[in-house]
């Protein structure tokens, strides 16, 4: 089974920046302690948009993917964030064998 690229895209709302910002940090140091099949889970900001966050993650595969979104603090993450954010997007990728 191939390896899941994730690029997911955080834009947060104004004055919310560094509470979700902290929270980001917490599944960062989560998912690099508790999770199997982590190959990357890499947090970048924007270098012309303090607001927006992009986390590039390396799976081993879609199973381990989905056990780290079934996580206690994964799913925390998201209700911690959910009306703080104006935009989430997330691209599941597959590395072509070229």
């Amino acid at each position: 089974m191939k390896n899941i690229v994730i690029i997911a895209s955080i834009k947060v709302k104004a004055g919310f920046k560094d509470e979700v910002y902290s929270e980001l940090i917490k599944l960062h140091k989560a998912t690099h302690k508790f999770d199997k099949g982590c190959i990357q889970y890499d947090l970048h900001k924007d270098l012309s948009d303090e607001n927006s966050f992009t986390f590039v993650e390396t799976w081993e595969n879609a199973e381990f993917l989905a056990e780290h979104e079934k996580k206690e603090y994964f799913i925390d993450f998201v209700s911690k964030v959910e009306n703080k954010i104006d935009g989430l997007t997330i691209n599941k990728l597959e590395k072509l064998d070229i």
